[in-house]
C-alpha cells in the first residue's frame, strides 16, 4: 500500500526546474515533486526518466479504472508532446495537470486531441465511428451491429457540427460542450472519474489544494491507489 510520496529537492537546477513545472500547471511545488517521485518509480532501471506506452497503460488501469485500450492508447499520445513514444517530466506533470485539475477549456482541448485520431484538426464521421463502435456494447441478437453505430455517429454529428462541413473542428466542439457540458466526453471517457480522481490527488496534493472530501471519505480511498 503506498504512502503520501515525499518531496525530494535537488540543488539549485532541479529548483529551477520544478519552479517552471508550477507555473506550467495547476500544482503547487510541494505536488510537482511528489508527482516527480512517482514517475521516477515507474522507471526505476531507466537511465532516463521517462514512461513508456506499456507502463503508463499499466498506470491509468490501476488508478483511474479506465479501460478502454483504443482511448487510453490517445491519452498517452495527448500527454506525449513530442510524440517520442515516451512521457518525459514535463510531459507527465502538464498532462496530470488537465487530467486532474485541468480548466473547462484544458479539458475540452484536451478530448479533442484524444478523439482527432489521424491529429488533422477535425473529428470524421470515420474517426466518430471507431470511438463509438469501441465503447458501446454490440446487441448479439442484432444482424448488422453496425448500423446501430451509423445512425447514432449520424445523430452526434448533426449535434456537433455547426457549420455543416460534415465534420467536427476545434471551434465546433467548443461551442457544443459549452452549451452542455455533460458532452465533453461524448465520444467515449478519456478523463477520471470523481472517485479516482480524488484517490489519486490525496497521494499528492497539499494544504494549497484540497480535493474538497471530507476526511473520512479520504480515509477510506487513501492507499488504494498504485503506482
Amino acid at each position: 500500500m503506498p504512502s503520501k510520496a515525499k518531496p525530494v529537492y535537488k540543488g539549485g537546477e532541479r529548483m529551477k526546474f520544478i519552479e517552471m513545472l508550477h507555473h506550467k500547471s495547476h500544482f503547487s511545488k510541494t505536488e510537482v515533486e511528489r508527482l516527480l517521485q512517482m514517475l521516477k518509480q515507474q522507471c526505476p532501471n531507466s537511465p532516463k526518466i521517462r514512461m513508456d506506452r506499456n507502463k503508463f497503460n499499466d498506470f491509468v488501469h490501476k488508478n483511474f479504472e479506465m479501460t478502454d485500450e483504443m482511448i487510453v492508447d490517445r491519452v498517452f499520445r495527448a500527454f506525449d508532446e513530442d510524440n517520442d513514444g515516451f512521457i518525459n517530466e514535463l510531459e507527465w506533470v502538464k498532462g496530470l495537470s488537465i487530467f486532474l485539475r485541468g480548466t473547462m477549456e484544458e479539458k475540452m482541448k484536451f478530448c479533442f486531441d484524444v478523439y482527432d485520431m489521424n491529429a488533422d484538426g477535425y473529428i470524421s464521421r470515420e474517426e466518430m465511428f471507431h470511438l463509438l463502435k469501441n465503447s458501446i456494447l454490440k446487441p448479439a441478437t442484432e444482424e448488422d451491429p453496425d448500423e446501430g453505430i451509423k445512425d447514432l455517429v449520424e445523430i452526434t454529428l448533426k449535434k456537433f457540427d455547426y457549420d455543416h462541413d460534415t465534420r467536427v473542428s476545434f471551434d465546433d466542439w467548443t461551442k457544443c460542450v459549452n452549451e452542455d457540458n455533460l458532452l465533453l466526453e461524448a465520444l467515449g471517457p478519456c478523463l477520471p472519474n470523481l472517485k479516482t480522481k480524488n484517490a489519486f490527488l490525496e497521494l499528492v496534493s497539499d494544504a494549497q489544494h484540497d480535493t474538497g472530501m471530507s476526511i473520512s471519505a479520504q480515509q477510506k480511498l487513501k492507499g488504494k491507489v498504485t503506482y
